[in-house]
């Protein structure tokens, strides 16, 4: 018994010193590119303060996609032992209040909030279901050990469940003048899911340095890191 309360404690302390150990400020720019022709750029930041963490996402167009608007993404919430814990998100489309999102996480109560314009939505909320612009710097807290990987999230208009696979691990990737080791991930699209990829720098605490979405008219956008700064 004493064997064993030695190798908690000691799992315990391991947990702590990881998470003490990953970065508490993370920049990071994006180009996107439409079908191959450059569309937007995207800039990212995640902050933690203390036990409390903050992430920004906003996309600019590029040309005449610019008149859509800057597509801005929030999540705020508490850094916990297991990772990102949201307690809330919003999603705002340029000046059309239409398209705004909201996602509130009641933890106490496991339910889930949404919001579109005055249309309301509740769901069960499991633990670690993540919201558009978290769960993919969960993966710091969570790398993917193993092949098969689900992925609970909202976009804020809904929510949907994730099965992603490893693909490879150790690709090397040459981005913005970096190499980077990568884990690439891909989820297997339900009806109605967009087919999504990640890489994931494995030697950059598992932060996304390129994406890949294909939309259900086919058309293919590819994000890809162009600047980062870690602390």
């Amino acid at each position: 018994m004493l064997r064993l309360k030695q190798i908690m404690v000691f799992l315990c302390l391991l947990n702590a010193s990881v998470v003490f150990a990953l970065p508490k400020n993370v920049q990071l720019e994006y180009d996107v590119a439409r079908d191959g022709k450059l569309f937007a750029r995207v800039k990212e930041s995640f902050t933690q303060n203390g036990k409390q963490y903050r992430i920004q996402s906003i996309t600019k167009g590029v040309g005449i996609y610019a008149l859509l608007g800057e597509r801005k993404l929030t999540s705020t919430g508490a850094v916990t032992r297991v990772g990102l814990k949201p307690n809330h998100f919003e999603l705002h489309q340029g000046k059309n209040d239409s398209k705004t999102l909201i996602a509130d996480f009641d933890w106490a109560k496991n339910t889930l909030s949404m919001q579109k314009k005055d249309e309301k939505q509740t769901e069960k909320l499991s633990a670690g279901t993540q919201d558009l612009a978290s769960y993919a710097y969960q993966f710091m807290f969570n790398p993917p050990l193993k092949d098969d990987i689900t992925v609970t999230m909202t976009t804020g208009k809904k929510l949907n469940i994730y099965q992603y696979k490893v693909l490879a691990r150790g690709i090397n990737l040459s981005l913005a003048k970096n190499n980077y080791k990568t884990l690439q991930l891909s989820n297997e699209a339900a009806a109605g899911q967009d087919k999504k990829q990640l890489w994931l720098a494995q030697d950059q605490f598992y932060l996304p340095v390129r994406y890949q979405l294909t939309d259900d008219d086919g058309d293919t956008y590819e994000q890809t890191l162009t600047k980062i700064h870690v602390e």
